[in-house]
């Protein structure tokens, strides 16, 4: 006989927050995945191109931690991007990594 193996359920808790550079003046209204194990707050190159959110350059790049802790070679994380993040009347300056997909 075969055991059938329950399926875990993933999780994950979505919620939407504003985000704006200092020199913009309107914020975009964004989903942000909540607690997803990262060690930081990240967005991809693509999603910082396509707003035009300014980036800057790190003086030297960090790798990135697979979750198995091994580091990934092929993902660096370069830029960083400045921003302010809005949630139910609370603000807060940000910095974002930028990573490539």
């Amino acid at each position: 006989m075969v055991e059938k193996r329950k399926k875990k359920l993933l999780r994950k808790v979505m919620v939407k927050i504003g985000l704006k550079q200092k020199e913009d003046k309107e914020e975009i209204i964004v989903e942000a995945l909540l607690d997803s194990g990262a060690t930081g707050l990240m967005m991809s190159l693509e999603f910082a191109k396509k707003n035009k959110f300014r980036k800057k350059k790190l003086g030297r790049p960090i790798y990135v931690r697979n979750i198995n802790s091994i580091f990934n070679h092929k993902e660096l994380i370069e830029y960083i991007v400045d921003m302010e993040l809005f949630y139910k009347g609370h603000k807060e300056k940000i910095e974002i990594d930028v990573i490539r997909e």
